[in-house]
Parts: structure tokens; C-alpha cells; sequence
């Protein structure tokens, strides 16, 4: 992770869906800038482009305008081929709804991502159980994710969302299919990884999830309406807005 860049930047970034009624304008001018080893909630209300700002910065989606950095690399102006190496060398993804590999063992899933990225096979399954012994599902190696509860579907994507070891780490709604008891399991792991220094953004509607980070960007209608100021890891304090 390299400590000299922000983790993240983005600068005037707008978004527009066409609808059958009206265009929708998701994101409105959104300016945010994230440093390294920092965790950030982004948080709103169902609709309010939260969700459309993390897969932006994910490169899942390209910005109408606007520019987005993730650890000194431009996301915004690359061909499909180009962002997916991108994400497999500086992003990891959370879902809500885990997107697991059913057909493979829980091993798999996570060694799979290092793999890609062209990785040996053997250094690939050590990452994974490593990975998988630190999120505490070490004894689920060979099983399959459909046996799994849900606190140990979602402890199995974050590991496979670590495998590359990545400057950042987007979790959209990750406590949104899991019950209290496993919800709460997963904000603590996030904790841990953040105290262990990885960078997080986390979007979320709830409250007590948002309160786990360590500073709360709040959104509104596609734009940023308050976020409480951090440092831009040159000691400069910074504060995201809406243009």
C-alpha cells in the first residue's frame, strides 16, 4: 500500500441513468478524497447515489464527468481490459450478497482471484489459507459456500476481496443480508482489518454500521451534504463536498 498517495480521489464526478419517465441524476458533483489506511462510511437512504459512487469508484460503471483516482492510478478513461487490472492490483469488493462461486470450495473462491492475477496455484491456496484462518473460517476450506451461514458467506468474500492484497477495500451494504448477531460479527472483522491498516470504504443506510468507521461521509439526493474532515496523508485536513 503505498502511504503517500490518498487511497482514493474523486473530483466532480456526476452520473445521470436514463429512466422511462425522466433521467435520474445519481450522482450531482461529488468530490471526495480518502487517504491511505483510512476507513470511511458512506452514508444515506436508499437512492441517494451511494451506491452508484462505489461502483464508480470500483470501475464497474464510468462517470458522465468527473475523474477518479485509487491509489495514484486514473479509473475514469480505461478500456474493460485495463480496469479489470487495475482492480485485481488496487480493489477489492464486498457484496451484499456475497457473489460467491457455489460450484467451487470455499478455498477456491478465495485462491481464485490470485490466480488471475497470475499468481502459482500453490502460493495462491497459501494466500487463501492464511486469509481464511485470519477472518476465522479456516476449518471451511473444502467446503462448498452453501453450506456456510451467512456471517461465514460474508467472512468468505471478504477474504476472496483481500486475496490481492488491495490499496482499497469497497464494501457496499455488507451486514445488509445477515442477521444482527452476524452483522456485528462482520463490523468487528472490518475493525480488524482497519486497525491492521487497510483502507475501507463502506456504504451503508444503518446507523450502528456507520458508526464502526472512523469517519462518516453522509449523502442526499446525489450529492455529499456533510462529512466529517480527515487528513489526506500529507497532514492536510480535507473535508468532501458537493460542487
Amino acid at each position: 500500500m503505498n502511504e503517500t498517495l490518498p487511497a482514493l480521489t474523486a473530483r466532480g464526478v456526476r452520473k445521470t441513468f436514463e429512466a422511462e419517465n425522466a433521467p435520474v441524476r445519481a450522482l450531482r458533483g461529488v468530490d471526495l478524497t480518502v487517504p491511505a489506511g483510512e476507513f470511511v462510511a458512506v452514508m444515506g437512504p436508499s437512492g441517494c447515489g451511494k451506491s452508484t459512487l462505489l461502483n464508480l469508484v470500483a470501475g464497474l460503471d464510468v462517470p458522465d464527468e468527473g475523474a477518479i483516482t485509487v491509489a495514484g492510478e486514473e479509473v475514469t478513461g480505461r478500456g474493460e481490459d485495463d480496469l479489470a487490472r487495475l482492480r485485481r492490483k488496487h480493489i477489492g469488493i464486498v457484496f451484499q450478497f456475497f457473489n460467491l462461486l457455489e460450484g467451487m470450495t470455499v478455498l477456491e473462491n478465495v485462491a481464485l482471484p490470485t490466480i488471475i492475477a497470475g499468481r502459482r496455484r500453490r502460493m495462491a491456496e497459501t494466500r487463501a489459507r492464511d486469509l481464511l484462518d485470519l477472518l476465522g473460517i479456516g476449518d471451511k476450506a473444502s467446503a462448498v459456500p452453501g453450506v456456510l451461514s451467512g456471517g461465514q458467506r460474508q467472512r468468505l468474500a471478504i477474504a476472496r476481496a483481500l486475496a490481492n492484497e488491495p490499496s482499497l477495500l469497497l464494501a457496499d451494504e455488507p451486514t445488509g443480508a445477515l442477521d444482527s448477531e452476524g452483522g456485528a460479527e462482520i463490523i468487528e472483522l472490518l475493525r480488524r482489518l482497519h486497525a491492521g491498516g487497510q483502507t475501507i470504504i463502506l456504504v451503508t443506510h444503518d446507523v450502528d454500521v456507520a458508526e464502526a468507521a472512523e469517519r462518516v461521509v453522509r449523502m442526499r439526493d446525489g450529492r455529499i451534504i456533510d462529512a466529517d474532515a480527515s487528513q489526506d496523508g500529507t497532514g492536510v485536513a480535507v473535508q468532501a463536498r458537493s460542487t
